[in-house]
């Protein structure tokens, strides 16, 4: 799943530069662009991501002469919207071809918007992208895997949640009444929070916890007098059993807090919207193989992936979005410590699994939202929108680092099974629905080989964004790996690309 945004104060201001990062335009990182730029001011911007695309539209918005290439045969970078019919190709095994239903798809990459992403959200108004809310987390989503008979071992998320708050209620206020923590709260302030345990937990007029209908109900209500019963309570011991519990905190995250949202039709929306708002649209299938000094400027050589034919750019300047293991193959000019920062850093691993299939979860009340299964697949994720329709696409696996990795390691047709195998533990009889499976291993997707850094992960080290962000004479550098997000949300992209469309209109000294 999307990773934590954890950094804290002093790793950000490492991450974003230090004091590079704080003498750059501060209107521009909010979306303001400079007018005046300097007459003839001509850039060439690597990469058509969400960051290259921001990049170019502040530039030219200020007046500059801007062109963007793109190695894909597409605009988005990893924000990649597959749909029937398209072609998915990885390094090291042959490509798929979607199989998808017209007017299905599955966002192989990023796949949601926090509400308090405001250039992502800005640029979508702006640009006229639809929006609609996607569903994040319901509590009829399941917690565990299912792995007994007929799906025993699952548990609605309801049920965890309170369950476990009920429990916990009913402990604190026992402390409460016994004396435990007399010292620390006034007898005031003990009664007020006994109030509240009743209610946050609750509890029953005895102040234990014997269940509640929040945990989800057995028995509902009828068309006469049946009435509403509670399923029975899990024990504490139950809920601290289940290896999945973590889950109940996912939605509190704030990157993960609702309301979250994704552009209507595919998260491609926004790029594709980009492109077609430039004056210059991008040079596709524009592969990079040069980065060059030229004078006080830079020169950029490509080749043209349909023709063969190689091409140079000339610019005053360039910005440079390409994921740092293909920049540091590619042959260029950098300086020795702007290569040593590129050529030091690893990215982290990452692969999805999706399937078309009729949308039987929604027999069992889900709408939208994950199931945490654990295991290598992890989770399975509803679809969001167009319910009760006939057909739906289902992500049935979303594995990080380690697990990615490891599943990874396996023939292609085996991830795809174990995909299945993990929704017929969950929803049983249902493997047999999933059909059209696509597999995306961002490790091994041509111009991207990996998803996002974790500038934790042993052998990282922060210094090189700091060493990235500060340029390198006419060379800037920026994308969602060198903003404080750490590559894994556009926001950073997008802030990263202002940031260093701004520095690229800065008189140079």
């Amino acid at each position: 799943m999307d990773r934590s945004f954890a950094f804290d104060r002093r790793r950000l201001l490492t991450a974003l530069g230090g004091a590079v990062a704080a003498a750059a335009l501060p209107a521009t990182a909010r979306g303001a662009v400079p007018g005046g730029a300097k007459a003839g001011l001509r850039v060439v911007v690597i990469g058509a991501g969400i960051a290259g695309l921001a990049a170019a539209r502040d530039l030219e918005k200020a007046g500059v002469e801007v062109v963007l290439l793109e190695a894909n045969d597409r605009v988005g970078g990893r924000a990649w919207t597959v749909r029937g019919g398209d072609r998915i190709s990885h390094l090291d095994q042959d490509d798929q071809t979607v199989g998808f239903s017209p007017g299905l798809y599955l966002n192989v990459g990023p796949a949601r918007i926090p509400s308090h992403h405001d250039q992502y959200l800005g640029l979508a108004r702006e640009l006229g992208v639809p929006l609609e809310v996607l569903v994040n987390s319901s509590r009829s989503n399941f917690v565990g895997g299912g792995a007994g008979p007929g799906g025993a071992g699952r548990v609605r998320l309801r049920q965890v949640g309170n369950d476990l708050r009920g429990h916990l209620a009913a402990l604190l206020e026992t402390a409460l009444r016994k004396g435990t923590l007399d010292q620390e709260l006034s007898a005031p302030v003990r009664e007020k929070l006994v109030a509240f345990l009743k209610s946050y937990g609750d509890l029953a007029d005895d102040l234990s916890y014997r269940g509640s209908q929040r945990a989800g109900l057995a028995q509902v209500p009828g068309a006469t007098i049946e009435q509403a019963i509670a399923v029975p309570p899990l024990t504490l011991d139950e809920l601290l059993a289940n290896p999945e519990l973590a889950a109940v905190l996912f939605d509190e995250n704030i990157l993960m807090q609702p309301t979250m949202l994704q552009p209507v039709g595919g998260m491609d929306r926004l790029p594709v919207a980009l492109a077609a708002a430039l004056r210059s649209p991008p040079r596709l299938n524009a592969e990079v193989r040069e980065i060059r000094r030229q004078g006080a400027g830079v020169r950029v050589v490509y080749r043209d992936r349909k023709t063969g034919l190689a091409q140079a750019v000339e610019a005053d300047r360039a910005i440079i979005t390409t994921p740092l293991p293909i920049l540091a193959r590619t042959p260029n000019d950098f300086s020795r410590a702007t290569k040593a920062a590129i050529a030091g850093v690893r990215y982290s691993d990452s692969l999805k699994i999706g399937f078309e299939s009729t949308p039987f979860w929604e027999a069992e009340q889900i709408y939208g939202g994950i199931s945490f299964v654990g295991g290598d697949t992890s989770l399975v994720w509803y679809p969001s929108g167009n319910f009760q329709a006939k057909r739906a696409v289902l992500l049935a696996a979303y594995s990080s680092r380690e697990s990615a990795q490891r599943l990874s390691t396996r023939p292609r047709a085996d991830q795809i099974a174990i995909a299945r195998a993990a929704v017929d533990r969950l929803h049983p009889g249902h493997g047999s629905d999933l059909s059209a499976p696509v597999l995306v291993h961002w490790g091994k997707v041509p111009f991207a080989e990996g998803p996002w850094i974790e500038w934790a992960d042993p052998g990282n080290d922060a210094r090189a964004a700091a060493t990235l962000n500060a340029g390198d004479g006419p060379f800037l550098f920026a994308g969602s790996h060198l903003s404080a997000y750490s590559g894994h949300w556009q926001e950073g992209g997008i802030l990263s690309a202002r940031r260093a469309a701004a520095l690229a209109l800065q008189p140079r000294t």
